[in-house]
């Protein structure tokens, strides 16, 4: 099942907005003598609903003092806090992708519009919108749902091909009066609990999977059942649901991941360890590589493993990519490094690392790998990607 049209919250979804939020609030609540925490971030209930509502809610203001409050509140927030905000990371490609699969792209906040829009020019990404449906200055307490209602007339896409994307209940709520399907994202203000307990069809980790589920593609994990933990991996089997509702068994491997380096001399030749791989039971060829510690950086893992197996160090090192060797059935991902100027020293081996190392010309590692004697995944993804960006 694929979706037509995604309609987005804005803050907490879109847009960090909540540094600006928070402060202009702890700002209107001071000069109105209400007791705050020093801390802004502990008024978080203010992100998402209507302020003249949560004022009153959370603050007990009657709806005179309630105005003035949001009055206060938009003194700095205008002239200070709307710039207080910043783009989740990611946001702007999923956009992009979204737009290059045809899918229209919608806008349903509480926010007022004329924020809203000023921060999509800001941001440079106003022109991703199909719909863009906020409140006024003096109407600023509409429903979520009836705001919902606007977008999907203005989208002019049927309800059941269009799913909204929230980080609070009331996304989630305001999709249901709509009857249509709803995420909620854990990058917000919300919580899981919030999310299952409104009743969001799915529950979004990472704004990738925005575009996962808009595509159909999506896999949301209902149960986890653990089957072996080892020194290095951990096997489950998963009940995943599928986006048309049907579930699915998945056995999944989870692998710290880890990393691979490609070293070169300035006679273009490539450093490769040979080494007998016992999955295989066979003797193979491969660039150094080796796995992450928890919670280790990727690049100082590098480093170290290009020293231990190879005995090299670089002057320069860099990141080439990522892999993903084996999805099918496992979580690994490694990450190619780059290295160059190099100088040498000695090597350091585990005492279980029986190895030789190898300096192969280029033009000779692919074709080993094109006759097959080269296999290893990330070794011939390291050469290609090396030999694409010197032009060799």
């Amino acid at each position: 099942m694929r979706y037509n049209a995604v309609i987005f919250d804005f803050d907490g979804t879109i847009c960090d907005t909540g540094e600006g939020i928070l402060k202009s609030v702890k700002y209107a609540l001071d000069a109105y003598g209400y007791d705050t925490p020093e801390d802004y971030n502990e008024l978080t209930c203010f992100i998402g609903p209507p302020l003249l509502i949560t004022f009153q809610e959370k603050y007990g203001a009657d709806p005179t003092t309630a105005d003035e409050l949001v009055k206060k509140f938009r003194e700095r927030y205008t002239n200070k806090g709307l710039l207080e905000s910043k783009l989740y990371d990611g946001i702007k490609e999923l956009l992009e992708a979204l737009k290059k699969e045809n899918i229209k792209i919608g806008i349903a906040s509480s926010k007022p519009q004329d924020y809203i829009e000023a921060l999509l020019d800001h941001f440079d990404v106003k022109k991703y919108f199909d719909s863009i449906c906020g409140v006024s200055f003096t109407a600023d307490c509409e429903s979520k749902a009836n705001i919902i209602t606007r977008c999907v007339k203005e989208l002019e896409v049927n309800g059941n091909e269009i799913i909204m994307v929230g980080d609070k209940k009331y996304d989630i709520e305001g999709a249901k009066a709509n009857l249509i399907d709803s995420v909620g994202v854990m990058w917000g203000y919300g919580s899981k609990i919030e999310f299952v307990e409104a009743g969001a069809k799915f529950i979004a980790d990472k704004i990738h999977d925005i575009y996962s589920i808009a595509l159909g593609y999506f896999e949301q994990t209902e149960e986890s059942r653990g089957i072996f933990n080892g020194r290095i991996i951990t096997v489950h089997n998963d009940t995943v649901t599928l986006v048309d509702g049907t579930e699915a068994q998945r056995e999944v491997v989870d692998h710290p991941g880890g990393v691979g380096i490609i070293g070169i001399t300035e006679d273009n030749e490539i450093l490769l360890v040979r080494q007998f791989r016992y999955p295989y039971k066979e003797t193979i060829y491969e660039i150094p590589a080796g796995k992450l510690e928890k919670g280790e950086d990727p690049r100082e893992a590098g480093i170290r493993e290009f020293r231990e197996e190879c005995g090299a160090t670089a002057q320069s090192f860099e990141k080439l990519g990522e892999i993903y060797p084996t999805p099918g059935y496992c979580s690994e991902i490694i990450r190619i490094y780059y290295a160059y100027n190099l100088s040498y020293g000695e090597q350091n081996l585990d005492s279980d690392e029986n190895l030789d190392v190898i300096k192969m010309p280029i033009s000779e590692c692919v074709t080993k790998i094109m006759t097959g004697e080269i296999k290893d995944a990330k070794t011939i993804s390291a050469v290609f990607m090396l030999k694409e960006l010197r032009g060799l």
